[in-house]
């Protein structure tokens, strides 16, 4: 760790850490004890799921199960404190930067692991995007601060000129060598791992990511809850610097996912009795990708939703010009007002639907086919949404507004598990 804390440059300062890694001896398979992200894993389900893969599965430690959270946090540091005793994970010989590859088909996706130099939002190197709840960064604050851990990197985007120069050039000299790791993940994803501690790459990288600014693509409640812990600590320190994967995005671009709502209270007919002709409805009775396919279309010349949970979807789109006008906030940009999420969030749930933003009203799911079955399952409201396309994330951030939380997801999102960050190794 640099001990005379971050650089003093205008842009992305990326420093060199002892990576955390489970050893594949001590281990059933790689891909037994990863897991996507902690937002992601929402269903009981699919924790214990991921319980069952292995015991040294890390949900173990982002999801410890306990009757309360300090008992959780407590649980995983204890955890994580017995796997490194006993040489389930092992910090790497050397600080390094660290390559990151995921493939699945066409989908290919490269990027750095390191540890970022923490930046408040007014000062524009990183820039948030969506709003957060205080409840889930007390959570994840408490847990960072227990386990002394960053335990899955945040996931950043940065826009180079697409050429292979910089960190770049790195990465794609750095693939051609033998991993460190590799293995494939029950989604079909690729993943392989190399380490960079040469001081002339680390400097070509250093170089490159000095003037650049970074969008947060996942993980806004882990970005906020860095810069908790690096206020309770006095600079520098560890605390200073939160692991992060960059990817540059004018050369690997993502894929960008809409995250639907599921709305427990909310019967359909119900729904759509209180929109009242304050927007157009159709019921389409055809299966859920030609549905998604009208929601598309539908979302490329208005505000678009679709409703579902009694069998069958319903297209909402082209709203009254005058409702939005009272529902919508006017003093934010015109792109932040015509969003879909904006619109769902002030017009619908505040106003027709009277739902609050609150887990036991609504829950959010990435997965499309599964939000449905929750809705037809509970009898509630599944309201699926379109994307948003990255430049008009990036632009809003630019101009420091904030989009309704959950309002995009990034992906493929890093795997949970290949490489932690211990701050105690700091």
């Amino acid at each position: 760790m640099n001990s005379e804390g971050p650089a003093a440059n205008d842009g992305l300062c990326l420093i060199p850490f002892r990576g955390l890694r489970y050893v594949p001896e001590r281990v059933g398979s790689l891909a037994a004890v990863t897991s996507p992200p902690y937002d992601v894993v929402v269903r009981p389900d699919g924790l214990h799921h991921l319980e069952s893969a292995d015991p040294y599965n890390i949900v173990r430690l982002i999801l410890p199960q306990a009757d309360s959270a300090g008992a959780r946090h407590r649980l995983a540091a204890q955890t994580l404190s017995r796997w490194l005793d006993e040489g389930v994970l092992a910090p790497d010989p050397e600080p390094a930067l660290y390559v990151y590859e995921q493939r699945q088909g066409d989908i290919l996706q490269r990027g750095i692991i390191g540890a970022l130099a923490l930046s408040e939002p007014s000062e524009g190197v990183v820039l948030p995007h969506e709003d957060v709840m205080p409840d889930i960064v007390a959570d994840r604050t408490d847990l960072m601060r227990t386990t002394d851990a960053n335990l899955e990197p945040l996931l950043l985007t940065y826009r180079s000129m697409g050429d292979a120069t910089g960190a770049t050039a790195v990465i794609e000299r750095t693939v051609l060598g033998s991993p460190l790791l590799s293995t494939t993940t029950e989604d079909g994803f690729s993943h392989r791992l190399w380490s960079v501690t040469d001081p002339g790459d680390l400097e070509e990288i250093r170089s490159d990511l000095g003037d650049r600014q970074a969008l947060i693509a996942d993980g806004h409640h882990r970005w906020a809850t860095y810069l908790q812990l690096n206020s309770e600590h006095h600079a520098p320190s560890p605390w200073s610097y939160g692991l992060v994967l960059l990817v540059d995005t004018a050369r690997y671009p993502l894929r960008v996912r809409a995250i639907h709502r599921l709305l427990h209270r909310l019967p359909v007919h119900k729904a759509l009795a209180s929109l009242n002709g304050a927007f157009r409805v159709r019921r389409l009775e055809v299966p859920l990708a030609e549905a998604t396919e009208a929601l598309a279309e539908a979302a490329a010349e208005s505000n678009a939703f679709l409703l579902a949970g009694d069998g069958s979807f319903h297209l909402v789109d082209r709203p009254d010009p005058e409702l939005l006008s009272r529902t919508v906030r006017a003093d934010r940009p015109e792109a932040w007002r015509t969003l879909d999420a904006t619109v769902l969030h002030s017009t619908l749930l505040d106003h027709l639907w009277s739902i609050p933003d609150a887990p036991e009203h609504i829950a959010y799911i990435h997965d499309t086919a599964a939000a449905v079955v929750q809705a037809e399952r509970h009898d509630s409201t599944a309201v699926l949404m379109h994307p948003v396309r990255e430049e008009v994330v990036r632009d809003l951030a630019r101009e420091g507004v904030t989009m309704p939380r959950k309002s995009t997801s990034f992906g493929p999102k890093p795997a949970t598990g290949l490489v932690l960050r211990s701050l105690t190794l700091e």
